[in-house]
């Protein structure tokens, strides 16, 4: 599908979030059915995954950097599995764990990390970690972070509903006071042993997803980076999980390639990214766009970010459109200090 196409398909499914819609579908009936056949014998050729719970890693980070007077930055993960870094054994090798120890070491600030992501968890699941994060007024994060989308394709929510909640969960972490940057849908046709036709249908409804979602979170004040098929390697690389309920697990250098992508947009939204790489380069392909044509572009390359850039024109809203350099996450006082319990169990 040509980039034109999605950036379609992506503005008929956001404008369906925010208007009320709700019959958008992205398969037919008869490919859904086609599609569950091919996800129950997937499962038999590659197992069902391990245990729903996902390593304990809240507590404070970088604490060395700790100055007397400045208090640490916050930040909390929301989400599905992906964002709870399950499958993995260490809580240092989850992604709110590597996102935390990077941020403090380009702050050079400590960072409190609190994860509130559910294994097994749809976008409609986040009305609920939203609350659990901005219910204590006197603890408001300076970023979150959201990965989700993954579930909502394999359990057929209509996409229209899952940007509607997505966005929502946006809007009323904005309003609290917090950067927020979404990690979109991956690409979930990336699979090693999952089939034809499953593969391609998968691709496709998982890419639409990421599009609207970007639409949606950039009207709300977000920033997203595109995971798309980033995560693709380590599925082929070790490929005994199938994506789905509580068994989409990248490995750990999956979680840290995934970490590696949405770092830099975390720092550039809090204002610490290096001003001269904030300007748009033109060899790289970066650049002003309307919101829905860098959503479609964004799908296409992995690591891709999309921000608010104007107002809203004749073309529709308006987004800047970075390719950032992905830097590998330092690796600083990975093991967190026992602080606030989780807010949310992780079974």
């Amino acid at each position: 599908m040509t980039s034109m196409s999605r950036a379609r398909v992506a503005r008929r499914i956001a404008a369906g979030a925010a208007y009320g819609g709700g019959g958008i579908g992205l398969m037919s009936a008869a490919a859904v059915g086609l599609v569950l056949a091919e996800v129950r014998m997937a499962r038999r050729q590659v197992g069902n995954g391990r245990s729903p719970h996902a390593p304990n890693a809240d507590g404070l980070y970088g604490s060395g950097y700790a100055t007397p007077g400045e208090p640490p930055l916050r930040l909390v993960l929301l989400g599905d599995s992906t964002a709870a870094g399950q499958g993995v054994h260490r809580a240092r090798q989850t992604p709110g764990a590597l996102l935390a120890s990077g941020l403090s070491a380009f702050a050079e600030r400590p960072v409190e990390l609190r994860n509130v992501a559910l294994p097994g968890a749809q976008s409609d699941d986040l009305d609920r970690q939203v609350g659990l994060t901005v219910s204590a007024s006197d603890w408001i994060p300076d970023i979150c972070v959201i990965m989700v989308g993954a579930n909502d394709v394999t359990h057929r929510m209509p996409p229209t509903r899952s940007v509607r909640h997505l966005s929502s969960a946006v809007r009323r972490l904005r309003t609290a006071g917090a950067e927020v940057v979404v990690g979109t849908c991956p690409d979930l046709g990336t699979v090693e042993h999952v089939q034809q036709p499953l593969r391609w249908l998968a691709r496709r409804a998982s890419r639409h997803l990421a599009a609207a979602q970007t639409i949606g979170v950039v009207e709300q004040g977000g920033r997203t980076v595109s995971l798309g098929d980033l995560l693709g390697p380590e599925f082929e690389a070790n490929p005994r999980e199938l994506f789905g309920p509580d068994n989409y697990h990248p490995s750990a250098e999956g979680y840290a390639t995934a970490a590696m992508a949405v770092l830099p947009t975390m720092c550039a939204a809090l204002g610490l990214w290096p001003a001269d790489e904030e300007r748009p380069d033109v060899s790289r392909r970066e650049g002003f766009l309307p919101v829905a044509r860098a959503a479609a572009e964004a799908v296409s390359e992995p690591g891709t970010e999309v921000t608010a850039a104007m107002p809203t024109g004749p073309r529709g809203p308006w987004a800047l459109l970075k390719r950032r350099r992905r830097r590998r996450v330092p690796a600083t006082d990975p093991s967190p200090a026992p602080t606030t319990p989780r807010g949310v169990s992780s079974g």
